[in-house]
């Protein structure tokens, strides 16, 4: 294992174990952006419909790293996937089932290579989960339409949320904003 990587795990446990500490019993690490989203006036809630689909349906709709990623709670390699160096104007969804769920004027840059993002688009939009794999406790993040695995959430991300949500690229669709 490289000291990079080292230095990534090592920081997302201590992440993980601050998020355990400053949150009080059956608070969410999204109830920062919640408030900042209510706050500022963006969707709090929007309308989601669930998205049921058997396994065969999910292997020819995805392609195969999306089906790694979104079915099967796969991790591309960091600075690998499609979006973590964007830039552009628009929104992201989720690659499986188009429910919108990051805006680009939350995205920021964290250095881990993958997309990051301060907050969701609603409140609603993400599910969470406890996430004891790979070693470390972690905040797993899925998408509330379909299900499908979208990434983690640290609480080491800047203002006003002071929440980072690392997705893979693999999870999600750019959908570029209007001139």
């Amino acid at each position: 294992m490289s000291s990079r990587n080292v230095v990534i795990a090592g920081g997302a446990l201590l992440g993980a174990a601050f998020a355990l500490l400053a949150s009080g019993r059956g608070q969410k690490a999204t109830d920062a952006g919640t408030a900042w989203a209510a706050g500022k006036g963006a969707k709090t809630k929007i309308m989601i419909e669930k998205v049921v689909k058997s396994d065969e349906e999910w292997r020819k709709l995805l392609t195969p790293i999306q089906y790694q990623v979104l079915r099967q709670a796969g991790t591309e390699r960091a600075f690998s996937g499609e979006y973590w160096n964007n830039h552009e104007k628009g929104t992201y969804v989720c690659a499986a089932c188009g429910l919108e769920l990051f805006s680009s004027d939350t995205k920021f840059e964290s250095g881990t290579g993958w997309p990051s993002f301060w907050a969701p688009i609603a409140s609603n939009v993400l599910d969470e989960h406890s996430d004891a794999t790979a070693g470390m406790m972690r905040t797993e993040v899925l998408c509330a339409r379909c299900g499908g695995h979208l990434g983690h959430v640290f609480p080491d991300g800047p203002r006003p949320t002071g929440l980072r949500y690392c997705m893979n690229s693999a999870a999600l669709k750019f959908v570029k904003a209007a001139q």
